[in-house]
């Protein structure tokens, strides 16, 4: 299987409460969530839902996959929207040291040798383990090459504060651009794959 990373940012690389602040956001003094809703076009939303449609699993970090199942995996009218059926119909995998009763259907928690068992994942025959938000596990997973394909969706908002999804310092990377569009309300979409360390001039 293909390793795709899925990820809304702000134009300064926040990517915390796309879709709002949760209570655990905001005990961190965050009050900006909720900038992704609304944005986008017909053909963005189309082409979000047909993301997640194409995936053969999903793979999580803890805090997302606890939202989303208290959404996506319990709120009737979020499963019946083709997202949810596509995430409710799916082998789902959690990366996590502390979850024990994870309560969505077909969840299975990674603990161990996380390298090896993603990697196992990847060996399997099919198309895509999707990894959305997750912001820890998506840095982890760049920095050890078990990335084949990573798709922004940028939202032209500047917000300020907010964790980002690369933080001030850490590795580097270069990136080859797959494909890019714009939508009529200028949210980007840039889809790369990872090209090893970028070159810099020489002085």
């Amino acid at each position: 299987m293909k390793l795709t990373t899925v990820t809304q940012v702000t134009i300064d690389g926040v990517m915390q409460g796309n879709g709002g602040a949760s209570d655990e956001d905001r005990r961190n003094g965050f009050e900006r969530g909720g900038w992704a809703l609304g944005a986008g076009d017909d053909e963005t939303r189309t082409f979000i839902t047909q993301t997640y449609q194409r995936a053969e699993a999903f793979l999580f970090g803890r805090r997302t996959y606890e939202l989303f199942a208290g959404s996506w995996g319990s709120i009737d009218q979020m499963r019946a929207h083709p997202i949810g059926v596509a995430l409710n119909e799916a082998p789902k995998y959690v990366a996590s040291t502390t979850l024990t009763a994870p309560r969505w259907e077909d969840t299975t928690v990674l603990r161990g040798d996380l390298a090896a068992a993603i990697s196992e994942l990847k060996a399997k025959p099919g198309g895509e383990l999707q990894v959305h938000g997750s912001g820890a596990l998506t840095r982890w997973l760049l920095e050890n090459d078990l990335v084949d394909e990573m798709i922004l969706i940028v939202i032209p908002v500047i917000l300020g504060q907010g964790a980002r999804l690369f933080p001030e310092t850490g590795p580097d990377l270069a990136l080859d651009l797959v494909e890019s569009r714009v939508d009529s309300k200028g949210v980007t979409i840039q889809i790369y794959r990872p090209a090893g360390r970028p070159r810099y001039a020489r002085a």
